[in-house]
């Protein structure tokens, strides 16, 4: 018959912030072992693909890291991805340049 298992820890339901996997011991006893939560890449804000450069670490163990693990060095780098960032210049430029041909055909 299969060994039975107990939780090492107080809490004693099978929550998301409590699973376990099954490890056997070098002196053969069945135990749990506590596994962390999966974590998701940082994401763009503006299309929500997976930023590159990033680590996909946790939030407490984020504030421990360095600032250049946490950003990219560029604009809008660590929250924007370069497909938008480069979208959002093209966008501004394209704006002022309309500005400056609306005031061309004014003066005219």
């Amino acid at each position: 018959m299969a060994q039975r298992l107990t939780y090492r820890r107080r809490l004693s339901y099978n929550t998301r912030s409590n699973k376990v996997k099954v490890v056997k011991t070098p002196g053969g006893k069945l135990v749990y072992q506590y596994q962390k939560k999966a974590v998701k890449a940082p994401r763009c804000g503006d299309c929500g693909v997976a930023l590159q450069g990033l680590k996909a670490i946790r939030a407490r163990k984020l504030a421990r890291v360095s600032k250049s693990e946490k950003s990219v060095s560029r604009a809008y780098g660590g929250s924007r991805c370069s497909h938008c960032v480069r979208s959002r210049i093209v966008r501004a430029f394209l704006v002022e340049e309309q500005k400056i041909v609306k005031k061309v055909l004014k003066a005219q």
